[in-house]
C-alpha cells in the first residue's frame, strides 16, 4: 500500500499586515517569502509616507521571522520623479538595522537581458536574510534567474522566482510553512503548496483574498508560462 502524501494547507487572513505581525506571536517552522507594496499600491500615503511604511514593514517582518526561518524579499526598483528607488537596498538597510544577516542576493530578469525599458526596471532583486540559518554553498543555485516566470497579476512575484525561494526553504531550513504578509493574489503561497509547503497569507483587499484562496499551479511547467 502506497502512503498518501501529507496534505498541504493554505490560510488567508483578510487584514492589515503590520497589525497582524504585531499581534500574532512568532510561529516556529515558518519562513517569509514576500514583496513589500510599491508606492503605486498605496498612493494615499504619498512618497514620503510610503517610504516610512516600507521601512516599517521590512522591520516588522524582521522582528517576526523565527531564528530557524528565513525572510526572502522580492523587490523591483522603480523611478519616481526622475530618480531611481533601489528597493533592494532599502530592504537591506532595514534588515541590517534589525541585525538579520544577508544570506544571498539574486537578480531576477523580468525582461530578457539587453532589453531597453523606459521608467521601469527589467529586473527584480531577491534577497534572503536569517538569524539562525547558514547557507550551504554546495546547494547554491544561480545568482541570476533568467525569467521571473508566470505573474498572475501585474505586480505579482514571478512564479519561477517563488519556486527558487520555496525550494531554498525546503532544502536549507526546518520550516514547513511559507508566510506572505502582503500576499496579493497568492503566488508565493500557491508555489509553496505545489512543492509541499503550507501557505499562510495576509491581505487587506477582500478581492485579492478571494483570488489568493483559489490560485493553483497544477505543475512545475505552469510556473514558467
Amino acid at each position: 500500500m502506497v502512503a498518501e502524501a501529507p496534505r498541504v494547507t493554505r490560510t488567508i487572513v483578510q487584514g492589515d499586515a503590520l497589525a497582524w505581525l504585531a499581534s500574532t506571536p512568532t510561529q516556529p517552522g515558518v519562513s517569509v517569502v514576500t514583496s513589500l507594496p510599491d508606492v503605486s499600491e498605496v498612493p494615499e500615503r504619498g512618497f514620503e509616507g510610503w517610504r516610512a511604511f516600507f521601512f516599517q514593514a521590512a522591520a516588522a517582518v524582521a522582528a517576526w521571522v523565527p531564528d530557524e526561518g528565513v525572510a526572502i524579499f522580492f523587490q523591483s526598483d522603480i523611478k519616481v520623479e526622475g530618480r531611481w528607488i533601489d528597493k533592494g537596498y532599502w530592504v537591506q538597510r532595514a534588515l541590517e538595522d534589525a541585525q538579520l544577516p544577508l544570506l544571498w542576493h539574486k537578480i531576477v530578469c523580468r525582461k530578457p537581458a539587453g532589453t531597453v525599458t523606459h521608467g521601469r526596471a527589467s529586473y527584480s532583486h531577491m534577497l534572503c536574510f536569517s538569524r539562525g540559518v547558514r547557507h550551504d554553498a554546495a546547494l547554491s543555485t544561480a545568482d541570476v534567474i533568467p525569467a521571473a516566470g508566470h505573474m498572475p497579476w501585474s505586480r505579482a512575484m514571478g512564479a519561477a522566482a517563488c519556486l527558487d525561494a520555496c525550494r531554498f526553504v525546503q532544502r536549507e531550513t526546518r520550516c514547513h510553512t511559507v508566510l506572505d504578509p502582503f500576499c496579493g493574489h497568492g503566488t508565493a503561497l500557491a508555489v509553496a503548496n505545489l512543492v509541499g509547503l503550507h501557505g499562510l497569507g495576509v491581505e487587506l483587499s477582500a478581492r485579492k483574498c478571494r483570488r489568493a484562496r483559489t490560485l493553483r499551479f497544477e505543475s512545475l511547467d505552469a510556473l514558467f508560462c
